[in-house]
């Protein structure tokens, strides 16, 4: 487990100075979750190891939005301010996220019975 949290440490902070360093229009965590991917489709799998952590980090997942709720919390104000764009992105990104959702479901299901 050590290992597997050390190496997502690493591709963060990895994501963040390739970010920061080339001052690429996308935030840190997105560079290296793409890094990660990359990394993961180049070795051909998922260590053991790392499969099993990031399973016991999706299962607490709630909690790591706790920091963010908090943080959002104290930008109450500007939230009320500008509350429509702040609406239209999270409703936006609700819609799009459940579409893509499904279209990949509907591609494994697929893929899944034409194998049988």
């Amino acid at each position: 487990m050590i290992y597997a949290i050390t190496a997502l440490f690493a591709f963060q902070l990895i994501g963040e100075i390739l970010v920061q360093t080339l001052s690429l229009p996308l935030p840190g965590p997105l560079a290296s979750m793409l890094l990660l991917a990359a990394a993961l489709l180049i070795r051909g799998g998922v260590p053991a190891s790392l499969e099993s952590t990031a399973s016991v980090m999706l299962q607490n997942l709630m909690l790591l939005f706790i920091p963010a709720v908090t943080g959002v919390m104290l930008y109450f104000d500007r939230v009320a301010q500008e509350w429509q764009p702040f609406l239209i992105a999270t409703l936006g990104g609700t819609v799009i996220t459940m579409v893509v959702t499904a279209l990949v479901l509907n591609r494994l299901l697929k893929n899944h019975q034409e194998k049988e």
